[in-house]
């Protein structure tokens, strides 16, 4: 598996396969990208960042932490179930979504004219 690390602004191109049964990563310039291409390989992981509109207020919003990327349909399938009304930036309207440990927080308030 091939992919490019997102952990600092060089986006280094990592090589991450599994021998022997260990996951070996190279083309990291630093430890963290080792422990992110380890990640990406295991248990995939991604902050979901999405928007419902009400009709008169569009609300953007994104979890609190990183899901697993098999569980972003779910969620967002759970967040688009919400009915928002009144809200503000940084509010909770959703605390630990799915039973995954992370909350859905207002991130923006776009009002239409």
């Amino acid at each position: 598996m091939e992919t490019v690390c997102i952990c600092c602004p060089i986006g280094c191109r990592l090589k991450i396969e599994k021998v022997d049964g260990e996951v070996r990563v190279s083309g990291n310039s630093c430890p963290r990208g080792k422990a992110y291409g380890i990640t990406e390989y295991t248990s995939p992981k991604r902050v979901l960042t999405t928007s419902v509109n009400t009709g008169t207020v569009t609300y953007t919003l994104k979890t609190t932490d990183a899901i697993l990327k098999e569980k972003l349909f779910d969620a967002i399938a759970e967040i688009k179930k919400l009915k928002l009304k009144n809200y503000n930036l940084g509010d909770i309207v959703i605390k630990n979504l799915l039973n995954l440990g992370v909350d859905v927080v207002i991130t923006g308030v776009l009002k239409e004219v």
